[in-house]
């Protein structure tokens, strides 16, 4: 049973939650700089404080208990808690400065990165941002065990605990071989796919869930390819090579199609297309903040054409 007069102590707080982060106890001394002895010293006592077990140690690997995970969410919300409480002791302090961890989804990442970054050393030369760039379930798992602060994803994701903060939105365009009969054609409906192999992105990536959306809404079944690709650059190049047909983010036609082997046709109104937001969890306290970086990369992208404000009519593009 819990001792009511215990207070468990931030660094017991961090240990927890670096132990659970990398299920292995040297890996997590070395991030909180202390040695495994004072590691474990340290779990000890929050364990018998709290008068529960919220690691469990095998000969082979590190376990987070039953009790440890319904608890480990309060732990990373206290501690983002007391960071924000000593940010805000410092008067001179932006969160905008300094390290921010940051996620962007991979059909996002390779298209504008190259404009962000630059863009953000000029707006904010005092951030220095950390690239991750995965699948969404995994970052915004990296959201959720604190390490990540900040992701680029496709709204929306409706997650408990997470803040959603729009930035732009981009048209899907239908992209073929060059040399396919339709690559002359200015719109097309989305109806047309029914009649073409549609090559989609592995299971996990969301731009494979948002065009077979595309298709249900369109009250298509569409004939799916047996090809997969693991990128969209390769989903591209298999296109190219004649394996299929598939749909990619405005943001994407300019290096994608470079190479001039690839044709792209734009879909009638209404077209389809996707919400891209910065996404950030709500016990953090840092949504001004993150709201600023947000407009900042949003400004970014739609200055390069391919995208609009999000909510905008995508009739403004045309």
């Amino acid at each position: 049973m819990t001792d009511r007069t215990y207070q468990p102590s931030v660094n017991g707080l961090r240990t927890f939650v670096a132990l659970a982060r990398h299920r292995h106890f040297g890996a997590a001394a070395t991030e909180l700089g202390v040695t495994q002895p004072t590691l474990s010293q340290s779990l000890s006592v929050l364990e018998s404080g709290l008068g529960c077990r919220l690691i469990e140690r095998t000969t082979r690997r590190v376990l987070v208990t039953p009790e440890g995970e319904a608890l480990l969410p309060k732990a990373i919300a206290a501690l983002d808690a007391v960071d924000e409480f000593v940010a805000a002791a410092d008067r001179n302090h932006d969160p905008l400065t300094g390290v921010v961890r940051l996620g962007v989804i991979p059909t996002v990442a390779p298209y504008i990165l190259p404009t962000v970054l630059t863009g953000l050393a000029t707006e904010l030369p005092e951030l220095r941002p950390q690239l991750v760039e995965d699948q969404t379930a995994r970052l915004v798992a990296a959201l959720r065990d604190g390490t990540l602060d900040v992701a680029v994803l496709a709204l929306p994701e409706d997650q408990p605990g997470l803040t959603e903060i729009p930035m732009y939105a981009e048209d899907f365009v239908l992209a073929l071989p060059a040399d396919h009969p339709m690559s002359g054609r200015s719109r097309v409906s989305p109806r047309i796919l029914a009649d073409l192999p549609l090559l989609l992105l592995d299971e996990g990536h969301c731009l494979r869930d948002q065009a077979l959306e595309v298709c249900r809404l369109a009250g298509v079944d569409a004939e799916e390819s047996r090809t997969r690709a693991a990128s969209l650059a390769t989903a591209v190049h298999c296109v190219a090579g004649g394996l299929g047909v598939t749909l990619i983010p405005r943001t994407s036609v300019a290096s994608e199609t470079a190479s001039g082997r690839l044709a792209t046709v734009e879909f009638t109104r209404p077209r389809p297309g996707r919400r891209i937001g910065l996404v950030c969890r709500s016990s953090a306290g840092r949504d001004v903040a993150y709201r600023r970086l947000a407009g900042i990369i949003a400004d970014l992208v739609i200055a390069g054409g391919a995208a609009r404000r999000d909510g905008e009519s995508s009739s403004a593009t045309s």
